[in-house]
């Protein structure tokens, strides 16, 4: 656990001292907004650029038997396939850069990127399937 903390502590101090440019809140949040948009533009890439993975998207079909509970069982991601090494390596650098912008927004709230992980980690466990905000 102490391994976890000392990761995102080192990141998010990493950030504060590499982020010099665009440190107005304002600029934070839009950058963090792009970020997250190059991440969805990746994915899309993956499907009608490469042609890695497709996206079979249906109405989800469930059971009116099915327990709330075994939802997860009948629910469809609508991802046929996997990304490539290729697509792999670019979205996982898009999602970086939106973790840069998480960790910056952090820094300037004076929030800890590892506590905010750990409380949502904690929200998810106690509340289980209830946990949908």
């Amino acid at each position: 656990m102490q391994d976890n903390n000392k990761c995102c502590s080192d990141f998010q101090s990493a950030v504060d001292e590499y982020l010099i440019r665009h440190r107005s809140v304002l600029d934070i949040l839009t950058k963090h907004q792009e970020a997250a948009a190059r991440v969805n533009r990746a994915i899309a890439k993956a499907v009608t650029g490469c042609g890695c993975i497709q996206v079979s998207a249906a109405r989800q079909s469930v059971p009116e038997t099915a327990s709330y509970s075994e939802l997860k069982d009948h629910m469809s991601s609508h991802l046929v396939g996997e990304p490539c090494p290729q697509c792999q390596e670019v979205i996982a650098k898009e999602l970086g850069h939106s973790m840069f912008y998480l960790a910056a927004l952090c820094n300037l709230t004076g929030l800890s990127l590892h506590q905010v992980m750990q409380q949502e980690y904690k929200n998810v466990k106690t509340l289980g399937f209830y946990h949908l905000s």
